[in-house]
């Protein structure tokens, strides 16, 4: 084969060019298949979110207010650090299968509506390490509430679904709460 002189002189450029350039680049494309993701699955997973923020054993403190929190009936501006108890019944007796951790803190001057960004850290099972992550939008006065999975670990990587969640119980004098939580998510 006869290459014009052009031709050779590109193609010796290009391979002394790879030949003596390090290569750094900061990504590239691979197959899903390198890293396992072949079939995704779609699960459904129901469990109750215990929200304490009275007595000595709170799991959910607020970190921060803003200067009308105190005075709005919704308690705008008010922020929330939280690690509760994720249980498979109801009751706070019962099996725990791990803690929602995150923050939350109204959002609304309107209506009792939070802005959600917690981890669902699960502890049993198969799912033991791996964790679910929400990003949504929580109004208080609908009976049921859909919030995104955006994302999550171990078990859950590449994890995309919503998150349906239903007040269960709820103590207006200590404010409180049992939500109860159907997830149904998308992963590998």
């Amino acid at each position: 084969m006869v290459y014009s002189l052009p031709k050779l002189i590109s193609f010796l450029l290009f391979f002394l060019g790879l030949a003596s350039a390090k290569c750094h680049t900061f990504s590239r494309t691979i197959s899903p298949s390198v890293l396992g993701l072949d079939q995704q699955e779609l699960n459904h997973l129901n469990f109750y979110f215990h929200d304490i923020i009275s007595g000595q054993n709170p799991t959910a403190v607020r970190v921060a207010e803003a200067p009308i929190t105190n005075t709005s009936p919704t308690h705008f501006g008010a922020v929330m650090m939280a690690d509760g108890p994720l249980t498979a019944e109801p009751e706070l007796s019962s099996k725990i299968v791990g803690s929602a951790q995150g923050i939350y803190g109204s959002a609304s001057q309107s209506e009792l509506s939070f802005l959600m960004v917690l981890n669902f850290a699960f502890t049993e099972g198969e799912y033991n390490g791996s964790s679910l992550s929400v990003l949504g939008r929580n109004p208080l006065s609908s009976t049921v509430r859909e919030m995104p999975i955006v994302g999550g670990s171990g078990l859950f990587r590449f994890a995309r679904g919503y998150a349906e969640a239903r007040t269960h119980a709820i103590d207006f004098k200590t404010g409180n709460a049992i939500e109860e939580f159907n997830v149904y998510v998308f992963h590998y």
